[in-house]
């Protein structure tokens, strides 16, 4: 039979599963972000189709599909000139087809459409969706990279760079009627694109920032709308970002870390290639070259992302974006040197700003200094509408906290100045906000001014990399509420096309150890999923030739440490895009530069097979005095030796799965093989079976040497007993880890059957804790847990790196919802939560890329109610912990009458297999 009430929502992609309107117009899973800056064209040779099935039925499971792709909408319709026709294909994939059809041309639209047949019947052909491709190959070759090489005016190159705007303008005549107008265009460090006046889009610091000498982003849009009959012009304004450096020298006599030079690619540049094509069939290509214009001498005389803006409105080139302009007092454009790293269409969404705040308070602190309270510590800018004088700045600082006589505090921010400051050319009022710079801040204190703020006339743009929502997470306990909320701003404030370590000091930079597993909480939160692609490829175009990875990527700073826990991210990031996401082609692409690096730390650093070298330890594992950042107990330091080499023993058999995926037999056996010699000299080395320990028996030793499976077989009880024993009693149920044992603590408390010590431990509100922050006014986590009280140049409000796998275990272990290893991406979901006494309720919800995921349980006296939905084309696996079977029923079935769902018991549980649909799950306790 046909089932024509289902829908088929679709999305192709590029490297995995990202909702349309991404690529497509055809869904329903979309925020409301106008004028959305989005990739409009691919290079991708083999692009890949994703689809989800929606359908009022249960336990529906797709068996075929077929996949049709024309060049317009009618070949499509009357299936004729088809590019691909997959035929009827028996599988139950829909995430991540890929195309296998003719050879995609360059500057094309294609659109195409599926047929899905399932266990119940049929459906319709879905409604057409749409994708457009870039270059296939020799990007914009027709484009001239143009700018000027030269400071000019108020330019510096030392130490803390500054730089003016750089403005380029060129205008076209068009006689006849358009049929299509593309646009394709980048501009270092960041660019912003107007065409009569009109931004192109709605992106911020485009294009993505990579490492220019081997990667340069350009964007594609569609501009036809914004060309009219006759004349036109195109104007660009340059800002610096990333690739003009903000600290081209370490501050003199000060530390390393604090305030390094960072590597300076050049001055700004663009290069831009507007293709038209009119309606008689004729096509005109207007270029970038030397016959532009171009003026440095522009409102924006300085922007920094570490020190701010200045915007002096007596330089304001009224109309320069329109035609008509004067623009003979402007120089000729140069013809500049490219950049060296190839040049590719961008694949991931710009940043956006995808909310806005408005400030709770605004008090004056001494005559004429007003501080903004926005309520949130967030990150972006703020947009005002405020009076000024002529010629006198106005001044807005940007600062996290506040101090005790209510002015703001900015010892944190080390050597940034985070400040705007704007000169208005008259009297009255006048609005403004920042173009290419942004902040992290809750306050803004603004001096300058010729009357009081009004508070309505103040917005807190909230900027990050556009994605979508997917995870919704509640529960009764109002800190873990507060936790969940400040993970979240801090999740989103550090996404600036590549996960920032924070985002209001002289650093913001991407660091790997802060995301190593902190990756996988964060995508359940959001679809994360092309920006961690993104960032995977910064990372190995960062590799240095004989195999070693960097600590932070791109590798604006060159520090290289040969470390093993911090660059572990990489094929940590790797395995999260192929669970998360079932993005198997992650594996593929980055396997042969994880291998080669895991080869380069072994022939190294590797001495008996012991991983020798370790660079930052447990890093912030809390202090045992407020006062202090690093620990100087000998019984809180974990040998760095058990770190390396425990991970070292965990990424090989992570590598021998990928080997076993890529096909790589010879590799599997060999990384197996060598797993097993590690484990067995890191046992002989490193555990004491007598009182079953490792190393000096701290908790980050013995909870790692579990979770990553070291511990020999029968002592894992004992180790487990040991460790609790030490977080109990030495440390009064708190966190007893630092950022290497964070990452395994809550789970690893909850897999080996103390869920209420996690709970305890997430609930706590004094030191250390995380609800120790929110009594300490935190809207975000900090970098450390003493943040409030230990030294400035290391207390960044805004850090994510702590929350280790706490955003997972919400998910996982409270909300029960986790990908099936085997069957990933949510294709099999394993929903098994943990009911701790003290929670009353549960609320979490993913939308995964098969559908939407439900968990919500709540306690009733002496049952628990869980209502659990189920995606189509999906298989679940609940797992009811201590119980019985007959105090289980789904709705209203008595699990002892469920047997056509393979009910069983495992180890202290019941489990039932389920298909699609919606479920209550009663037990009675």
């Amino acid at each position: 039979m046909k089932l024509y009430s289902m829908q088929l929502l679709l999305a192709v992609i590029c490297f995995g599963f990202q909702p349309a309107p991404v690529f497509s117009s055809a869904t329903v899973h979309m925020l409301k972000v106008e004028n959305l800056s989005k990739p409009e064209g691919l290079d991708v040779i083999y692009p890949r189709f994703s689809w989800q099935i929606q359908s009022g039925q249960s336990e529906v499971l797709q068996q075929a599909y077929q996949i049709l792709v024309a060049e317009s909408p009618d070949y499509l319709n009357s299936d004729k000139q088809l590019v691909w026709n997959s035929g009827k294909v028996l599988s139950g994939n829909s995430v991540m087809i890929p195309y296998s059809g003719k050879k995609l041309e360059s500057e094309k639209s294609y659109y195409w459409k599926v047929k899905v047949w399932t266990n119940k019947g049929e459906t319709k052909w879905s409604k057409p969706a749409k994708w457009t491709t870039a270059f296939m190959e020799k990007p914009l070759s027709k484009a001239q990279w143009v700018g000027m090489d030269s400071t000019l005016n108020s330019g510096k190159l030392t130490t803390k760079t500054k730089l003016s705007a750089r403005y380029l303008r060129k205008e076209f005549s068009v006689e006849t009627p358009v049929k299509s107008a593309t646009l394709y265009i980048s501009g270092l460090g960041m660019y912003e694109c107007y065409i009569n006046g009109i931004k192109v889009s709605n992106a911020l610091f485009a294009p993505t920032a990579t490492d220019y000498t081997k990667r340069v982003n350009y964007n594609v849009y569609d501009v036809r709308n914004l060309i009219t009959k006759q004349q036109n012009t195109v104007g660009v304004i340059l800002g610096n970002g990333r690739y003009f450096s903000m600290r081209m020298e370490n501050v003199p006599g000060g530390d390393p870390l604090d305030s390094p030079a960072q590597v300076h690619y050049g001055f700004p540049k663009l290069l831009l290639q507007l293709e038209i094509e009119y309606v008689n069939g004729e096509k005109e290509c207007l270029v970038s070259d030397t016959s532009w214009k171009i003026n440095t001498h522009g409102p924006i005389t300085a922007n920094n992302e570490f020190d701010g803006e200045e915007y002096d409105a007596n330089l304001e080139l009224t109309r320069w974006d329109k035609s008509g302009y004067d623009d003979s007092n402007w120089k000729f454009a140069q013809k500049v040197s490219a950049p060296q790293g190839e040049l590719v269409a961008q694949l991931n969404p710009n940043i956006v700003t995808m909310r806005e705040l408005k400030p709770v308070s605004v008090k004056e602190v001494e005559k004429g200094k007003f501080v903004v309270d926005m309520g949130q510590n967030m990150v972006g800018w703020l947009a005002v509408k405020l009076r000024g004088t002529k010629n006198n700045p106005v001044t807005f600082r940007y600062a996290e906290t506040l101090q005790k006589d209510g002015s703001i505090y900015t010892k944190n921010l080390r050597g940034a100045r985070t400040t705007n400051i704007y000169t208005p050319s008259a009297d009255g009022f006048f609005s403004y906000e920042p173009r290419f710079v942004y902040h992290g801040f809750r306050y803004v204190e603004i001096t300058g001014l010729a009357a009081r703020p009004d508070i309505h006339n103040l917005t807190g743009k909230v900027n990050y990399d556009y994605m979508e929502n997917t995870g919704t997470f509640e529960t009764s306990d109002s800190t873990i509420n507060q936790i969940y909320r400040n993970a979240v701003w801090g999740i989103m404030g550090n996404y600036r096309s590549f996960p920032t370590d924070c985002p209001q000091r002289d650093e913001r930079m991407g660091w790997l150890g802060d995301r190593a597993t902190g990756c996988y909480g964060e995508s359940f939160i959001f679809n994360n999923h092309l920006l961690y692609a993104k960032w995977a490829q910064d990372i190995m175009d960062s590799q240095k030739p004989n195999g070693s990875l960097p600590d932070v990527a791109p590798a604006y700073w060159q520090f290289y440490s040969d470390n093993i826990t911090w660059p572990s991210a990489y094929i940590q990031i790797v395995r999260m895009l192929y669970e998360q996401f079932g993005d198997v082609r992650a594996v593929f692409t980055h396997y042969n530069a994880m291998k080669k690096w895991l080869r380069y730390m072994e022939l190294t650093y590797m001495k008996e097979y012991i991983i020798t070298k370790d660079q930052y330890g447990d890093w912030c594992m809390p202090p045992e005095s407020l006062d202090i950042i690093w620990s100087k107990d000998p019984a809180r330091i974990t040998d760095g030796e058990i770190l390396s080499t425990s991970f070292y023993y965990n990424l090989l058999t992570i590598m021998a799965r990928f080997a076993d995926i890529t096909k790589h037999e010879g590799d599997k056996t060999e990384f197996l093989a060598l797993a097993e010699k590690v484990k067995t000299a890191y046992n002989s080395k490193f555990f004491n079976p007598e009182k079953a320990q490792y190393g000096n028996n701290t908790v980050t030793a013995n909870i790692i040497s579990l979770m990553q499976g070291l511990v020999p077989e029968g002592y894992e009880k004992k180790v487990f007993d040991n460790l609790t024993l030490r977080v109990e009693k030495e440390f009064n149920s708190h966190v007893s880890v630092g950022l290497i044992g964070i990452q395994f603590l809550m789970r690893g408390l909850t897999a080996y059957g103390r869920p209420d010590l996690a709970f305890k431990i997430a609930t706590n509100r004094t030191y250390p804790s995380w609800g120790y922050m929110i009594d300490n006014g935190a809207t975000t986590v900090w970098e450390l847990w003493n943040g409030n009280t230990a030294d400035p140049a290391m207390n960044s409000g805004n850090h994510v790196m702590l929350l280790g796998d706490l955003i997972s275990w919400f998910y996982e272990n409270l909300g029960g919802i986790k990908t099936d290893q085997s069957e990933t991406g949510f294709k099999k979901i394993i929903m098994q939560p943990v009911f701790p006494i003290g929670l009353n309720f549960v609320k979490a919800t993913h939308n995964s890329p098969y559908g939407l995921i439900k968990s919500e349980w709540k306690r009733i006296q002496n049952e628990i109610i869980w209502d659990v939905q189920i995606p189509a084309n999906t298989t679940a696996e609940i797992i009811v912990p201590d119980a019985k079977t007959s105090l289980v029923s789904i709705n209203g079935k008595n699990l002892n009458q469920y047997t056509s769902r393979n009910s069983q018991k495992v180890e202290n549980a019941l489990s039932v297999n389920i298909g699609s649909g919606i479920y209550r799950v009663s037990i009675r306790q």
